[in-house]
């Protein structure tokens, strides 16, 4: 983590938040040379001060930062930077990403997330529909983002693991803390299954109410989505919504009783234009575009054809996919050259939907998917 001291002595300088922090990236494209410049050169970027300059010059951060290298180590927590290829490629394209993550397990940059949150003091019903939802979608390749926090945080997480699933917790606090301390073992449970606890904040931060609005962009910043289940009119979920739509991604609600306090923000959601969704299905049909596009468009623009073959099949996808053309077919059309029921042949689509393979046109019309 050698490479990380740079980036820790410019992010624990007084004066420079994550905006600044990018802007200056922007002009000089790593910490090293941010270090190397004069005050007079600091200073032609808005917003650093000539006090703010003659700290970064002085780099007077450098022994704390050592030492935090240090620290993270004993913790075996890995410190990843903006520019690491672990980092999560969506939380980079925010105006504000953190400089630097600190991991305690592992990001896998090709995670597809989807956040889901919710209220604290969640109801019988709340967690029963959270830990469903992510269950399947986790067993749909999808990551369950959230927060660790009690109530709906943690049966997100718990409905990820239930069947080995991957799920990520972003923290409110250093991760030298377990917050709330009830989820002692859950913490450890999520790393240590292919998962990962991260947090934007140094080693040894408290869980202040300050923190926590911070954390809810990181939440939906690195999801493609973020499922809202429970949240009163001000809950912190609501915050976590708002900052989803800012980021343009998805914003989805689970209805609950109409005369319920747990469910009026969610209700909130539905009337200012979330959608309403029911199932984990209901989330897959919706981001199944950017699900096809995450999962197989290769940033490689020159793949030889010999590259560019199918993703692993079941043998029940490759005899429905022997059946499928590149012109759209009625489900019924497919059904007749098949020996499964309606119902299964529409799971097996839907699934074959979010690999790639399938492509869904109006009328349940479906055709071979465009493998990039």
């Amino acid at each position: 983590m050698d490479h990380i001291l740079p980036w820790l002595i410019l992010k624990n300088i007084p004066g420079i938040g994550n905006h600044l922090f990018k802007r200056l990236l922007n002009q000089w494209k790593s910490p090293e040379d941010i270090l190397k410049q004069s005050i007079d050169e600091l200073t032609s970027i808005q917003g650093i001060s000539e006090r703010v300059a003659k700290q970064i010059c002085k780099k007077n951060s450098a022994i704390n930062a050592q030492k935090e290298i240090e620290r993270a180590r004993q913790f075996d927590i890995m410190i990843l930077c903006m520019n690491d290829e672990d980092y999560p490629p969506l939380l980079r394209q925010l105006p504000d990403p953190p400089p630097v993550l600190y991991v305690y397990g592992k990001l896998i940059p090709s995670d597809m997330c989807v956040a889901i949150v919710g209220s604290r003091n969640s109801t019988t019903y709340g967690d029963a529909i959270t830990r469903s939802l992510a269950k399947d979608l986790a067993q749909n390749q999808v990551t369950i983002v959230s927060g660790m926090a009690r109530g709906i945080d943690t049966a997100a997480h718990k409905g990820a693991l239930d069947v080995n699933g991957r799920t990520v917790a972003v923290m409110g606090c250093g991760l030298e803390t377990v917050y709330p301390g009830e989820n002692r073992a859950l913490f450890h449970s999520i790393a240590k299954n292919n998962g990962a606890v991260v947090s934007e904040f140094s080693m040894g931060a408290k869980p202040e109410a300050y923190h926590f609005p911070s954390r809810n962009r990181i939440i939906s910043g690195m999801s493609m989505g973020t499922i809202v289940v429970e949240a009163g009119n001000k809950s912190g979920s609501l915050i976590t919504a708002r900052l989803a739509l800012e980021q343009n991604r998805q914003v989805f609600a689970v209805p609950g009783q109409v005369h319920s306090q747990m469910t009026e923000g969610t209700h909130r959601l539905i009337k200012q234009g979330a959608k309403l969704i029911e199932n984990a299905q209901d989330v897959l049909e919706d981001l199944g575009p950017f699900l096809n596009a995450h999962l197989f468009v290769s940033p490689e623009k020159n793949k030889s054809s010999r590259d560019k073959d199918l993703p692993p099949m079941d043998s029940c996808e490759k005899l429905i996919w022997e059946q499928l053309t590149s012109e759209p077919q009625y489900i019924d059309d497919i059904l007749h050259k098949l020996d499964i029921t309606t119902s299964e042949l529409s799971v097996q689509l839907l699934q074959m939907e979010i690999k790639g393979l399938v492509d869904q046109q109006p009328g349940k019309r479906f055709s071979r998917g465009i493998i990039i």
